[in-house]
């Protein structure tokens, strides 16, 4: 499984796209703010219900601290919006059907999976300071205690 090429005090590489309402998301448009840019494999499935479902019950926390969050994966808008819309997400979700992004921030890689080797969207966290550097990566994800990774 290769991790991402991508390392802290790296420029975090700009990205443009949709969310699930069709609303563009940039990473110019989070200057001035952190962003806590997380890539998950698919919408509903257990550990990423877990992932999101830890992000949104600490949301307060981030905002407190000063993040934005945004979630990228490669589903579908509606995919996106099912999966905000039964576990009340309370951030975006960027669509990355063509991976794009998920490329750009090397991510895509080889998973095993039950003694299955496949490619996939390697669960991955970046943490983004307000002048568009990278101050974290987080490539061992714990899905039920992610806020205490990146809020440490």
């Amino acid at each position: 499984m290769s991790q991402t090429h991508l390392q802290k005090g790296d420029k975090a590489p700009d990205f443009k796209g949709l969310d699930q309402d069709g609303n563009v998301r940039e990473l110019s448009s989070y200057r001035g703010k952190k962003l806590v840019l997380f890539f998950y494999p698919k919408d509903n499935t257990p550990g990423c219900t877990a992932e999101a479902c830890n992000l949104r019950d600490n949301y307060d926390r981030f905002l407190e601290n000063g993040y934005e969050l945004l979630g990228v994966s490669a589903d579908s808008a509606k995919k996106h919006q099912n999966f905000i819309s039964k576990f009340d997400l309370p951030f975006p979700l960027l669509v990355d059907e063509d991976r794009q992004v998920i490329e750009a921030y090397g991510v895509w890689g080889r998973k095993k999976f039950m003694g299955k080797e496949y490619d996939g969207i390697l669960r991955t966290t970046f943490i983004i300071d307000e002048e568009g550097i990278i101050e974290e990566v987080i490539s061992k994800v714990k899905t039920k205690a992610h806020t205490d990774q990146i809020l440490q």
